[in-house]
């Protein structure tokens, strides 16, 4: 089978599943508020796009969601190689990664909101919240998986923290810090969809929002499914980049 082939196999599960319930949807002449057929979806999906509400929301969500990731994942990195490469900082830091870790990032809206107002900022900070710890415990991991007698030669030879973290650390660890940084994509864009459901007026949770509530099944759905596709193509475009940069080891990585 070619590789080609082999890309597309998946497809044919939620073809024939999307076909079945076409078939499911007409035999039953299905009239309803709550769900819609397939082929309606779709013509939803269409029109969405050429009005320009998909593309606008979908805008709204990836700046938001981006730049969350860019805040969080930074700070989490800074903060990760700090407490994987020196014992002192990681036996300080336990007690406040362990308490602030759990709390889970949708708690803090309420805070975001007084803080904030809606908008871009309420949202951003919350992305950044929810993607600083992956980030931060992923990286630590990173850096405790380095070979030790690295760690204990680049003393010997005297280099300092930077150095050891330029030449040492980061060189290392780099292929599992993407992977890392590949979860918090995700993650980055579900808690900005999440957001934007519960409370912030912008991008495609906002759009389910209203579909759902003036009775668009069809469009409501077609957002749902159009959400997943840009994750999909998200996480496509880390996976490319990740084996483009790291050749072998990025192959071995991408299984995760």
């Amino acid at each position: 089978m070619s590789a080609a082939a082999q890309r597309w196999r998946g497809a044919v599960v939620p073809i024939a599943l999307v076909a079945l319930a076409e078939t499911a949807a007409w035999a039953t002449d299905l009239q309803s508020d709550n769900l819609a057929r397939p082929s309606e979806i779709i013509l939803a999906f269409a029109e969405a796009m050429v009005d320009g509400l998909v593309l606008k929301a979908t805008a709204q969500t990836l700046a938001a969601a981006l730049g969350g990731l860019a805040i969080g994942a930074m700070l989490g990195l800074l903060c990760g190689l700090m407490l994987g490469l020196f014992r002192t900082a990681s036996r300080l830091m336990m007690v406040s990664v362990e308490v602030f870790r759990p709390i889970p990032s949708v708690a803090l809206i309420p805070i975001g909101m007084l803080v904030f107002g809606f908008g871009y900022r309420f949202e951003i900070s919350i992305v950044a919240f929810a993607t600083f710890w992956p980030m931060l415990i992923l990286t630590r991991a990173a850096i405790a998986g380095i070979d030790p007698r690295l760690i204990e030669m680049s003393r010997v030879v005297g280099l300092g923290p930077l150095a050891r973290i330029w030449k040492i650390a980061l060189p290392a660890s780099l292929p599992r810090m993407f992977v890392a940084l590949r979860l918090s994509a995700g993650i980055a864009l579900i808690v900005a969809v999440t957001v934007e459901i519960a409370a912030n007026p912008l991008g495609l949770g906002y759009a389910m929002m209203v579909a759902q509530q003036t009775l668009h099944p069809d469009l409501t759905f077609a957002l749902l499914v159009w959400v997943g596709l840009v994750g999909w193509g998200f996480n496509a475009l880390l996976l490319l980049a990740q084996r483009h940069l790291f050749g072998r080891a990025g192959l071995a990585e991408a299984r995760y």
